[in-house]
């Protein structure tokens, strides 16, 4: 069978607020849980008005003392704005809280723009992108305290120290980021929902040049997919278009009325008609079918399933509905 789990961005829908979503993400997750969902992700995402969740490894701890056995991590951390140090110290520390839940998915872009990647990147000393597998692979020496006699920094512990580690994933849209997760011989976490057209190279990539590693005998794939359920294929096509206006209008997620009565131009319309193909857009049903399908084609034992919608209710039921549909318990369909 086929695991599932949820990925979070915390939405802000327009006429609400930041602290709204962030209640909704606490809420989201204890249902989550109660549905058998395996793991809970909570993205970072910087400069958009639409999205409160930016410091995943403060929501992380919130969302794991409201639950008490459902995984809860980062997909993910953007890496290359920190020092590896300081990102292995927080995820000890949610080791510490919550032992044995704690995820920490690390990515290469930097979630914003580029103007506010380079307000974010004063703190480590603005690493350059070719430095990211190298960041990656301190963070995990960090996570451990295996940094090798040659590192420039052995001798450095992260703490709190503890017999405990969390579970390191390399997330990716690209295959820089696959080749960085198998040569590394983590678990890649593959992002259909940004670049569909790039998984089965990126895939390929990792399954080709995987090492076996301490954490990992074989290589392990999961795979983030958009989606939203409802009852009818047409109404689930009615709540994906509050996305993906958003997309085009920024700042906060628009109601389906706001989103319906939007002026799309010719490539919005091409836009939006290729990526709902991409997606998992329809009913229980189809929903079952075509996320089953996408976690073939990319060999993946576990799809994150990322749902964005104006209406929290209707955001929590497609997440039950996709549950129903594939008769999860536990966290394995």
């Amino acid at each position: 069978g086929v695991r599932l789990s949820v990925l979070d961005q915390s939405p802000i829908r327009e006429g609400g607020t930041a602290a709204q979503a962030l209640a909704e993400s606490v809420e989201l997750a204890r249902t989550a849980e109660a549905l058998g969902y395996h793991r809970f992700w909570l993205a970072e995402h910087h400069g958009n008005a639409g999205l409160a969740c930016v410091a995943p490894e403060i929501v992380i701890g919130q969302v794991a003392a409201q639950t008490s056995h459902i995984r809860v991590g980062s997909g993910g951390v953007m890496l290359t704005h920190y020092a590896s140090l300081k990102v292995a110290e927080q995820f000890r520390t949610l080791e510490t809280l919550f032992p044995g839940r704690v995820d920490v998915g690390v990515g290469r872009a930097p979630g914003s723009d580029m103007h506010t990647a380079r307000a974010l990147s004063h703190g480590p000393g603005a690493l350059p992108l070719e430095a990211y597998p190298q960041q990656v692979a301190d963070l995990v020496h960090y996570l451990e305290d295996s940094l090798p006699a040659n590192h420039p920094f052995h001798g450095i512990h992260a703490s709190p120290t503890g017999s405990g580690m969390p579970e390191v994933w390399c997330l990716g849209s690209s295959t820089d980021s696959a080749y960085v997760a198998a040569t590394l011989g983590l678990p890649f976490s593959f992002a259909q929902f940004i670049a569909p057209e790039t998984g089965q190279r990126a895939v390929q990539v990792y399954r080709e040049h995987f090492r076996p590693s301490r954490f990992l005998d074989a290589p392990r794939i999961s795979v983030g997919v958009s989606t939203v359920c409802a009852p009818t294929e047409a109404e689930a096509i009615e709540l994906s278009w509050s996305r993906y206006c958003w997309r085009f209008r920024h700042g906060q997620v628009p109601s389906v009325e706001t989103a319906l009565a939007f002026d799309y131009s010719q490539p919005e319309q091409e836009y939006v008609r290729y990526h709902r193909a991409q997606s998992a857009v329809g009913d229980p049903e189809q929903v079952r079918a075509r996320l089953t399908a996408i976690a073939e084609e990319l060999t993946a034992d576990e799809v994150i399933v990322l749902t964005i919608t104006h209406d929290f209710e209707a955001r929590l039921r497609s997440y039950r509905l996709v549950a129903d549909a594939f008769g999860l318990r536990d966290g394995v369909a």
